[in-house]
């Protein structure tokens, strides 16, 4: 039997996805201590919890807060507890670019919104119903900071789902989203048919078993890191008339168009993989998740004639043709930000993307990994100077190959569909962390 979890003490971010159209992302800086704490104190109660939010009425209260390693010693936690949470947090994003493949024009040199500032300390993330309620809510929060002295907002970002609003979440390419998520034991959700088994909350939650068949070392003191995640977080630009004008460019009428953007992908845009259906697309099937992610590499195609092993959903999920998966889950959360740029209209200059967070219980074996070897490298299973088409970091050197019978099509010069306007590393508290934190009493532990 999977452990009982703490749903009461984990804030509900990673375990239960909020039926919302509209969030707000604000970035904060601590002047001192006192400032992070009376700020902290203020809005713990408004946080939500995996109990709250997963029950039968959905709890309103959709605020998730979370840390930089430097905004933890902002509130006051000693460098010698610091130095027991893992190198690459209290190194941060901006540090490990290089590892991470994030140079050039995605290096934190050029992000927006002070990302790669040490000033940066937290984040407070608000999912809302609407765009009515998330701007009462930003209100709110505008209101209560003039309460208070030395908490400034560096910078916010505002997000909405993209029409039509049929429940269905898709991104400014014009995929839909959100099909393929691991499931975390305990939680007593099942797996849809293809997704595997629960995987061992451990992956994601600090202070459980996990894939090993054992907990990780909980960073000190335990009553700040138990029932923890950390959180790598990606403000990712999409260049809608690139990809479009490539497609035209590369392809000829509409039906080989939708077919180049299913191989870059590995899905249709309805979200029907190539696998089960490489020669056409099929809405019903990809709206039916009981079918559409059940399906595997190995055996029903191990030479990506159906998908390529270049495709975006195989490098970032390779299921059953990649060694130690289940140490590789994440969890995604985000959405969409900037308007939709109309079909046939050109390109408007005006910034669109996906802002997104990926949880884990070790970015450095999970999310590191991912954007080190399955995003950015060249040689991924044997390919030859390719990088995923559609996230990856491009500077129109690197390729993609197509499988075909008799030839294969060979993509020369990929340019960038997607550029990263920023990032960070994150640790998300438990609510009993967050009211230790408020307290002060992390002042006192050495």
């Amino acid at each position: 039997m999977p452990p009982r979890l703490g749903l009461d003490d984990i804030q509900h971010f990673l375990l239960a996805r909020t039926p919302a159209l509209a969030a707000r992302y604000e970035f904060l800086s601590f002047a001192s201590a006192t400032a992070g704490r009376a700020w902290l104190a203020g809005l713990v109660d408004k946080v939500g919890t995996g109990q709250s939010v997963g029950a039968a009425s959905p709890d309103a209260r959709w605020v998730t807060i979370a840390f930089t390693c430097g905004g933890l010693r902002a509130l006051g936690v000693s460098d010698t507890l610091l130095a027991t949470f893992p190198e690459e947090f209290r190194q941060g994003m901006a540090a490990r670019a290089q590892i991470l493949g994030i140079v050039g024009d995605s290096g934190p040199d050029r992000w927006v919104g002070d990302l790669a500032s040490p000033a940066l300390h937290a984040i407070v993330i608000l999912f809302a119903r609407d765009r009515e309620e998330r701007d009462r809510c930003e209100r709110q929060h505008r209101e209560y900071l003039t309460t208070l002295t030395g908490v400034h907002v560096l910078s916010a970002l505002n997000l909405e789902a993209l029409p039509p609003f049929d429940g269905v979440a898709r991104e400014h390419f014009g995929y839909r989203d959100r099909l393929s998520q691991p499931v975390i034991a305990g939680t007593g959700e099942q797996p849809t048919p293809g997704s595997g088994p629960p995987v061992k909350a451990g992956e994601f939650f600090l202070g459980y078993e996990d894939e090993s068949g054992a907990p990780a070392p909980l960073p000190q003191p335990e009553a700040l890191s138990r029932n923890g995640s950390y959180l790598a977080y990606l403000r990712m630009e999409e260049h809608v008339g690139v990809f479009r004008e490539f497609l035209r460019e590369q392809a000829g009428g509409q039906d080989q168009q939708e077919l180049l953007a299913a191989k870059l992908m590995g899905r249709w845009r309805s979200g029907a993989p190539l696998v089960l259906s490489p020669d056409k697309d099929d809405p019903l099937l990809g709206g039916d998740l009981q079918r559409t992610n059940d399906f595997q590499y190995k055996d029903a195609d191990p030479y990506g004639y159906r998908c390529p092993i270049g495709a975006h959903i195989r490098r970032m999920n390779p299921r059953d043709t990649a060694e130690n998966m289940r140490r590789r889950k994440m969890i995604r959360r985000g959405g969409t930000y900037g308007p939709a740029l109309p079909e046939g209209a050109p390109d408007d200059g005006v910034e669109r993307g996906i802002a997104a967070f990926i949880g884990c219980s070790s970015l450095i074996r999970q999310f590191e990994f991912a954007m080190n070897v399955w995003v950015n490298d060249p040689r991924f299973k044997d390919l030859d100077n390719e990088r995923d088409p559609i996230v990856g970091n491009h500077d129109g050197t690197f390729d993609m190959t197509i499988p075909k019978r008799p030839i294969r099509k060979r993509l020369r010069g990929l340019p960038a569909f997607t550029t990263i306007r920023g990032g960070a590393y994150f640790f998300l508290p438990g609510i009993r962390a967050l009211r230790f934190l408020a307290s002060g009493k992390a002042e006192r532990v050495s």
